[in-house]
């Protein structure tokens, strides 16, 4: 591929047959069966509309708590009640609005940008939303039945724990929000994939638009950011239901444990939150300014920086705990220099619209996008305030904390979200959002916003703590909450003008409009259920500009791909770097199987929380179940190669690292190796609090080597075996006992492992409930036993499939996919063992 278009890559008129067979394939279900839907735009759209549902919920629930706080000595609400809103509002604005909106807008967007037809695993984008549907809609109804969790968002110990926070409360937090972060990942290793993967051809990573570049960062973020909030809520909810001391300091635990795992996600989920709506300013911008951003290569290096800044800021929210100064020294310094790549994103939309100031447009998104500058500013110079230590040790408990979070992350978020509400809703709306009504709407927003919390800054310097549900009236600070107080309600009046514009201009469909502001970007071609008629080959970051005739082109499938070559979904994988086509992918369509899976998987989680074992047990199978029916058709045979126009000739099938399901395994593994990594961190942190309940000393010593030296020549000789059958495949048509063999004992060689390294404990009279320490060494077990469930599975169904003829030397997706995870659980395993028992001998 070179950087210029000489030559189209089909001529001449295009069969319309190939039209119809495109809308006939792609054509999305109606009715009852819409549920079973996967076309991107449709679940991206209804993704959206939940996400901006549970705004609107916590949105209420704050009005609630400022009308109690708009006076002192107020009894609106009960402490009890309060301490529900004000979790619930935190939990849902945080866990069930920012992050799955940000993640929504991607996938509805992307393969727009891309020119993709859909993104590479459509249906577990559709198991992530309707996973994160039900549990977030059955998490919020919880404050209506005085289950809400009462901890705050985030939900420190030891008030959370079961003798200070008994009933189930709580657990409806750990379970739910677990559960949901797990589906935020299932959405962050499709991004990942899309992004890399599904460019057109030409598009190389210096052509990709900002916020593909953003959606990257923010699912890499998510990779190894999610585990470790996972990892915190499994061991509360562990030692809240089996009494397993984590957090117990007077059995060896740390509270301040859950706060480093805790933060450690949430500083850098601000960032998460932060990095797509830059990207989407940084989008629209140029676009409104109808000029080429300036700053492209410094945008995507700040992206980048921020992003990789936001891991070493998390004890920023931890300067009062007591930690050592040469800590505070560090962290406040990082959280200092993270204001740079911010700075340079601001810079340079300021200098995009000082570049087109002759053609930029007064708009409602352009709007929106004024306010947003103004607002998050002034964030992030009351976020370098914070940095300063001695400055946080008196703000950090008070109401000045409220006014900065607020500036950054509403300001920061949702004001470029409305904007791109505005700007995206033509792609698929039959009509445009109303002008008039989006003017009414920003200016009630940003004044209400800032009459709401700028006033808070002046109220926590004047000393009122946050988290307090009521204050004495007699301290002064009740004018200053009544101003607050009205100023969210005029926030809500520009949210419900929003509402309102939705309920009269929004429908769904293709719009009539084509590109009506005139972007340069793939994201208004014309297009259908199927996409674009075919796949561009772009030349340079804005190809609708540089090739005026290029929309024209690909509606009339003069470019890459314009029919269907296998007869079903599919779309164009590209090289990761430079975008150069490398097959056909074949994709599924729709089916009921992903949402079933969604819905016994939410049910397993939610039913544990209630305590019905023997139900959420059924539901997990049922789960399980739904999974394999799911993905047993995935790994379709190949039909040789086809011709994706201009005598480009691809494959349809692929395997090892150019198929684009090796490439999310690996991601998974990341995730798996993310979530471990926390695990030996919080080991190690709690041997240097509590080392007196350590092996040899203050615990039983660990069991004799033969133990672990027997488990690792069990996984050591698994993983031979898993490599011998992946040699030894036969060929298509063929079947081999040894294969079958191999793959079923191999399984049950690292199953035998991990029950070996667990009854090895055992012996010794190691009790999970005695001390931290057996808590901890009884949960590296369980953390590798849960990949090694995964992997058990993965096996026995190569196996099966190998059985009925499916899975042989050339197609072999299955296979490569249980044997690359077998290899990560191996090594898990294995340095597992290494850590477990040798720590202790070394320390000992």
């Amino acid at each position: 591929m070179t950087d210029t278009l000489d030559k189209l890559p089909n001529q001449g008129p295009r069969p319309e047959q190939e039209i119809e067979d495109l809308k006939r394939i792609w054509a999305t279900p109606k009715g009852w069966r819409l549920p079973t839907a996967v076309n991107n735009t449709v679940i991206g759209t209804f993704y959206i509309g939940i996400a901006f549902l549970f705004f609107v919920l916590a949105g209420i629930l704050a009005l609630v708590m400022r009308a109690q706080l708009a006076v002192g000595d107020n009894s609106l609400v009960s402490q009890d009640l309060y301490n529900q809103l004000f979790t619930v509002h935190g939990t849902t604005m945080m866990f069930l609005f920012a992050v799955p909106a940000v993640e929504a807008l991607g996938v509805m967007l992307l393969p727009q940008m891309l020119a993709a037809r859909d993104l590479p695993f459509p249906r577990l984008s559709a198991f992530a939303i309707w996973a994160y549907v039900i549990g977030g809609l059955v998490f919020f109804s919880t404050i209506f039945y005085d289950l809400a969790p009462k901890g705050g968002w985030f939900m420190y110990p030891p008030n959370t724990l079961t003798e200070y926070s008994p009933g189930n409360n709580a657990d409806f937090w750990l379970l739910g929000i677990g559960f949901i972060e797990i589906s935020a990942i299932a959405g962050a290793i499709e991004i990942i994939i899309g992004v890399l993967r599904t460019r057109p051809p030409g598009m190389t990573l210096d052509k990709m638009p900002i916020f593909a570049w953003a959606m990257l960062i923010f699912a890499a973020m998510i990779v190894f950011a999610f585990p470790a909030v996972i990892l915190a809520t499994m061991l509360l909810e562990i030692e809240r239901a089996f009494g397993w001391p984590f957090f117990s300091h007077e059995l060896g635990g740390d509270s301040l444990l859950w706060q480093h795992l805790f933060w450690f996600f949430g500083h850098p989920e601000v960032y998460i939150i932060f990095l797509p709506a830059a990207g989407l300013v940084s989008m629209m911008i140029p676009t409104m300014a109808q000029t080429p951003l300036v700053g492209y290569r410094l945008i995507v290096v700040a992206l980048i920086a921020t992003g990789f800044f936001s891991f070493g800021l998390w004890v920023h929210h931890m300067f009062t705990t007591g930690i050592p100064g040469l800590s505070l020294a560090f962290f406040s310094a990082a959280s200092m220099a993270v204001a740079i790549p911010s700075g340079i994103q601001v810079f340079s939309w300021i200098a995009t619209m000082a570049a087109g100031r002759q053609r930029f447009r007064i708009t409602v998104p352009s709007l929106f996008i004024l306010g947003f500058l103004f607002i998050f500013t002034l964030g992030g110079l009351t976020g370098v305030m914070v940095a300063v230590v001695p400055f946080d040790f008196q703000a950090h408990d008070s109401y000045f904390i409220v006014a900065h979070f607020h500036y950054v992350l509403i300001g920061g978020m949702v004001f470029p979200l409305f904007a791109t509400f505005y700007y995206w809703a033509p792609m698929v709306s039959k009509k445009m959002l109303s002008e008039r009504l989006g003017r009414w709407a920003f200016w009630l927003m940003f004044i209400g916003f800032n009459v709401t919390f700028f006033p808070m800054h002046i109220t926590g310097l004047a000393g009122m703590p946050r988290r307090v549900w009521t204050y004495p009236s007699n301290l002064g600070w009740d004018i200053l909450n009544m101003i607050s107080t009205a100023g969210s309600f005029v926030i809500a009046a520009g949210v419900a003008v929003f509402i309102v514009d939705l309920i009269r201009d929004f429908r769904f469909g293709n719009s009539e409009l084509q590109n009506p502001w005139g972007a340069g970007t793939l994201e208004f071609l014309p297009n259908d259920v199927y996409s674009t008629r075919s796949i561009p080959h772009v030349t340079s970051r804005e190809p609708v500009w540089d090739r005026p005739s290029l929309p024209e082109e690909v509606e009339q499938g003069l470019h890459y791909l314009p029919g269907a070559p296998t007869g079903g979904r599919e779309t164009l994988v590209t090289s990761a770097v430079e975008a150069k086509p490398q097959y056909v992918l074949q994709m599924p369509g729709p089916s009921w199987t992903h949402f079933f899976a969604a819905a016994f998987t939410a049910a397993f989680f939610l039913l544990l929380t209630v305590k019905q074992v023997e139900i959420a047990l059924t539901c997990a199978v049922l789960a399980i179940v739904s999974c394999i029916v799911w993905t047993w058709h995935l790994d379709k045979p190949g039909i040789g190669e086809v011709d994706i126009g201009g005598g480009v000739k691809v494959p349809t099938y692929v395997t090892g690292p150019l198929s684009h399901s090796w490439w999310a395994m690996v991601v998974l593994m990341l995730v798996a190796a993310s979530l471990y990594i926390s695990y030996v961190f919080s080991y190690l942190y709690l041997w240097t609090v509590s080392p007196e309940v350590w092996a040899p000393n203050g615990s039983p010593a660990p069991p004799p080597l033969l133990y672990p030296l027997a488990s690792a020549a069990m996984i050591i000789g698994g993983s031979a075996l898993i490599y011998w059958v992946g040699r030894n495949l036969p060929p298509q048509g063929r079947k081999s006992i040894a294969a079958i063999g191999g793959l079923v004992v191999a399984a049950l060689l690292l199953a035998g492992a991990i029950g070996l390294e667990i009854w090895g404990h055992m012996q010794t009279g190691l009790d999970p409930r005695a001390s931290s320490y057996g808590a901890m060494v009884y949960m590296g077990a369980v953390l590798t036993a849960q990949c090694a469930f995964a992997v058990v599975i993965m096996c026995l169904f190569a196996a099966a499939r190998h059985v009925t003829g499916q899975m042989d030397a050339v197609r072999r997706v299955t296979f490569d996919n249980a044997a690359l995870f077998y290899y990560y659980t191996a090594a898990q395993g294995l340095f597992g063992l290494v850590l477990i028992h040798g720590f202790p001998r070394l320390t000992g």
